[in-house]
């Protein structure tokens, strides 16, 4: 499932390609998504400039001047940028044609990804409106989490997972995040301290700008805007290791079902 390293990839690598670039028509060609696709998106975006791209969470925002085409990449989603004589795959449900000789296209083989409109202020629709902080923004701290957690037995891995409190967490890079921060993945968030927190703040941040530089994390479905795989698998220290030495000490890397999502730590190097 793409997470926010691989979508803050796609933003950036279809951002100098679509940016300024009007829209000569939509073609949907799958409308059955995870929500239907807004009715009548063809006559909505049509002729409109892209005035930028960006992101939240784990949504993409193309902002136009009459609004904001929110796209979701689900499970299995990839936003790519073809050339215009490009034949569709049997997964490609719905092509923005831009002016030119570009296609952005939206694949997704699951059907779990969406491609919305939204009129006004997106952050203020129902999708976005209760989100919590981005991992990198100033309002994201370890005092916020040791406020949170504070009291709470819930396991910490699902505490930072909760997008209520912190936005793109996912289950990669949470256990990447615990690990580096030496927090066992099922410790209750309620018995860790402010300055284990601020810790994990900092390991969150730095395992995802990690990630962002190395272009995503290639599993499953996910590639980026050209196709190509995301490459900090190469650099995973305990996700998908169970039964490898651990980077640190040798000892053997753990799986755990925690939250209904799979687990990997260190119980040296973790507690």
């Amino acid at each position: 499932m793409p997470e926010l390293p691989e979508v803050e990839t796609t933003v950036r690598g279809i951002r100098p390609l679509v940016e300024g670039k009007r829209v000569r028509e939509v073609v949907v060609r799958e409308r059955r998504l995870r929500w239907p696709v807004t009715h009548g998106i063809n006559r909505i975006l049509s002729g409109k400039r892209i005035l930028c791209v960006h992101r939240r969470a784990k949504y993409i925002l193309i902002k136009f001047s009459h609004g904001t085409l929110m796209i979701h990449l689900g499970m299995s989603g990839q936003l790519l940028v073809v050339p215009k004589n490009v034949a569709p795959a049997k997964h490609d449900h719905v092509d923005i044609v831009l002016v030119g000789s570009k296609v952005l296209r939206f694949r997704d083989p699951r059907r779990f990804g969406s491609v919305l409109w939204v009129r006004g202020d997106p952050q203020v629709s129902p999708l976005l409106s209760k989100l919590g902080p981005e991992p990198f923004d100033e309002a994201f701290t370890g005092n916020l989490l040791f406020e949170v957690a504070r009291g709470r037995r819930l396991a910490i891995k699902n505490l930072i997972m909760d997008g209520r409190i912190v936005v793109g967490v996912g289950n990669i890079y949470a256990s990447e995040a615990l690990f580096r921060a030496g927090i066992h993945p099922a410790r209750a968030a309620g018995r860790v301290g402010l300055r284990r927190y601020q810790h994990l703040v900092q390991a969150i941040r730095e395992v995802l700008a990690d990630a962002i530089a190395a272009g995503g994390t290639s599993l499953r479905d996910y590639a980026g805007v050209t196709g190509e795989p995301g490459y900090f698998e190469c650099s995973l220290k305990v996700y998908g290791r169970a039964g490898e030495p651990c980077v640190n000490c040798g000892g053997i890397i753990q799986h755990k079902v925690i939250g209904q999502r799979a687990s990997y730590y260190c119980a040296h190097c973790q507690h």
